[in-house]
């Protein structure tokens, strides 16, 4: 009996112990789930924006009531998503693209954080401010909706818009036919006023040219000057741009021709400040050019490429604002091209040092075209300078590429540099020469050097400084003053042959290498 109730009270014990799955319950709850994103893109103002607009421009009323933040009825609050439509699709400004697309929003409000201001809309006396709020449904993210305050007081405005519209009037094919969203009328009006400002802008250019050319004229001094418009073709563009701007902000258009047609002409005044950026470049290129000679080769060269590389930073730069225009962040692209960048001067390196060093040595001037110089064992003219080599044309007449890397790290003699050449010459004079023959051989020496026109009197020096081997050694010391080379060797070819006639007229002769043989008695 005892056997049967210790069995029992066994089996008792072992199903009121807890399970393995409470136990592990209990050790690592689970975590919360993931609330789903809103399925109608609500979770950034753009979003909410460009939501509302879309579902009321196909006339889903219903559906755009759903971007309202409001406890009206489901019949008012329907009307008023359509109120609200007709208000921002004649009041909005064009610039959606420009509105914020994070979900946090820009917070520039600091005691409001979660409402954002899109703009304000006025109509007569009556003005609307669209907010936008942040608001958080049970179990679902925070998303954001048109403030209740700006539904309320959509009514006043909406009034007003209707009384202004004056597209009423025109023949209904024209308002009800669209292509892409846009109505008919909205595609002929601006395809007929782009062209015809355009027009306007070459009229303008034609007054205003016979006016710019006498005053340039006169002012610069220069005839070709007068060649030239008083509105190139890049400006007249932009005044296209900005005139298409404010006719877009005049004129009854639905937001979504305004937004198309302010987004052409943004395009298109990027465009013609790059193009004008460009021409400025090009033009500064043509004034610096005129001032350098035509034989400067490798100033030339390295001009034109800073040029291009100023081109390339032009064309970035209007792609950089064209991304920015369209809500692209370029951040991450930037990035990419700082790495391309490093990766790409890691595998040129060495071409990258020669360029730099032959924008250097052109800056510096330190190697010109012409200059005769010695590079190590290299003695030559250099006959270029270019941008990654220099061309050097030896006394042999064979042409040497040296890398310009190795010019602006090695020493580098400019032999055509000198400014005086040295006439150096030892006079050796026979050991039967008597000391007053050999005093006589100096004296003229020295009275011919400094009668001399081309040799620089401060420097002669005429001295005996070695009693040699075989000859009595009289060092002749002088700086001769010649243009070139050639001069100098024919200037030291008529002071050598003076010295020879004065040592034939003092009696003496040169010493040549001779022994003497001394016989003892």
């Amino acid at each position: 009996m005892r056997s049967k109730t210790r069995v029992w009270c066994l089996i008792a014990f072992v199903l009121l112990l807890p399970g393995p799955s409470s136990v592990i319950a209990q050790d690592a709850p689970s975590a919360p789930a993931t609330p789903p994103p809103d399925a109608l893109g609500r979770s950034t103002p753009r979003g909410t924006v460009l939501g509302f607009l879309s579902a009321a421009r196909k006339g889903d009323y219903q559906l755009a009531r759903q971007y309202l933040n409001t406890r009206l009825a489901e019949a008012a609050a329907t009307q008023r998503a359509e109120q609200l439509f007709v208000v921002l699709d004649a009041k909005l400004p064009a610039r959606l693209t420009a509105l914020i697309d994070v979900p946090e929003g820009s917070r520039s409000n600091v005691s409001s954080p979660d409402k954002e201001r899109i703009a304000t809309l006025a109509e007569g006396d009556a003005s609307v401010d669209v907010v936008l709020e942040r608001v958080q449904p049970a179990k679902s993210v925070a998303i954001w909706l048109f403030s209740s305050r700006t539904v309320d007081a959509v009514p006043a405005v909406y009034d007003g818009v209707l009384e202004s519209r004056a597209t009423a009037r025109l023949p209904g094919f024209l308002l009800d036919t669209r292509i892409s969203g846009i109505a008919v009328f909205e595609w002929l009006g601006m395809l007929v006023a782009i062209p015809l400002l355009f027009l306007a802008t070459g009229l303008l250019n034609r007054t205003l040219t016979p006016v710019v050319q006498v005053i340039g004229g006169r002012m610069m001094g220069k005839a070709r000057f007068r060649d030239r418009n008083a509105l190139a073709t890049p400006a007249r563009l932009l005044l296209l741009a900005m005139a298409s701007q404010w006719l877009l902000s005049a004129l009854p258009l639905s937001l979504l021709s305004r937004q198309f047609f302010s987004s052409l002409m943004i395009l298109l005044a990027i465009a013609a400040v790059a193009w004008l950026l460009m021409d400025l470049g090009q033009e500064i290129e043509a004034s610096v050019l005129r001032r350098l000679p035509t034989s400067n080769t490798a100033s030339v060269s390295l001009l034109r490429v800073g040029r291009r590389i100023g081109d390339a930073f032009i064309v970035l730069a209007a792609l950089l604002a064209t991304l920015r225009h369209f809500g692209v962040d370029p951040t991450p692209a930037l990035a990419g091209l700082g790495v391309g960048g490093i990766a790409v001067a890691l595998a040129a390196q060495k071409t990258l040092e020669n360029v730099i060093a032959g924008a250097s040595l052109i800056f510096d001037q330190a190697v010109r075209v012409g200059d005769s110089l010695k590079v190590g064992e290299i003695v030559g003219t250099v006959d270029e300078i270019g941008l990654r080599s220099t061309r050097i044309r030896t006394l042999d007449r064979t042409v040497v590429i040296v890398p310009n890397s190795q010019i602006a790290s090695a020493a580098v003699e400019t032999l055509s540099a000198r400014d005086k050449f040295w006439f150096h010459p030892v006079v050796g004079l026979r050991y039967e020469t008597t000391p007053q023959q050999l005093q006589e051989v100096m004296k003229d020496i020295r009275r011919m050097l400094d009668q001399h026109s081309s040799v620089a009197r401060e420097s002669v020096r005429v001295r005996l400084v070695r009693l040699g081997a075989f000859s009595l050694d009289i060092e002749v010391f002088a700086y001769v003053i010649a243009t070139d080379w050639a001069q100098f060797l024919e200037i030291q070819e008529q002071l050598l042959f003076t010295v020879t006639e004065i040592v034939g007229r003092a009696g003496t002769a040169m010493a040549f290498p001779s022994q003497t043989m001394y016989v003892a008695k």
